[in-house]
């Protein structure tokens, strides 16, 4: 478990023939990997004035290793960018998706993971819900 302010990565695949996009949903019942959100949580609006610039790369590495995937399994999307307003302080999120043809949903399932489309997130707290509003626009292009 990460304190409440740790970066969180959403993670994705986009299936390359069809465009079917799947997220990875956390054994934990978030999409935040690896920790679900603090209840109060809520998106801030975009601060381009920040001086500090985060890169997801540390956080992709250790998403890799959690799942046991070979390094260079997900790829940051490093425009991806999202602030969340938590106690303690603001918390990044960021977004990656898997390179390879299919989803690994072996290495899902041995974490208690699974791959969920978008319908099937409705379960989720709305400030996640927001979130994957956010990235599916993102991945549109949109």
């Amino acid at each position: 478990m990460t304190d409440s302010t740790s970066p969180r990565l959403i993670m994705f695949h986009k299936q390359k023939t069809s465009a079917r996009t799947r997220f990875l949903l956390q054994a934990e019942g978030t999409v935040c990997g690896f920790d679900p959100l603090p209840p109060l949580a809520q998106l801030m609006e975009t601060d381009e004035d920040s001086k500090v610039a985060l890169h997801p790369g540390a956080l992709t590495h250790a998403a890799e290793q959690r799942l046991g995937l070979p390094t260079g399994s997900l790829e940051a999307m490093g425009d991806f960018h999202v602030r969340v307003d938590v106690a303690g302080g603001p918390l990044s999120i960021f977004l990656a998706g898997f390179t390879m043809e299919d989803p690994p949903f072996d290495a899902a399932k041995a974490t208690g993971a699974r791959f969920i489309d978008l319908p099937e997130a409705r379960m989720l707290p709305p400030t996640e819900l927001q979130l994957l509003r956010l990235a599916y626009e993102y991945l549109l292009g949109g």
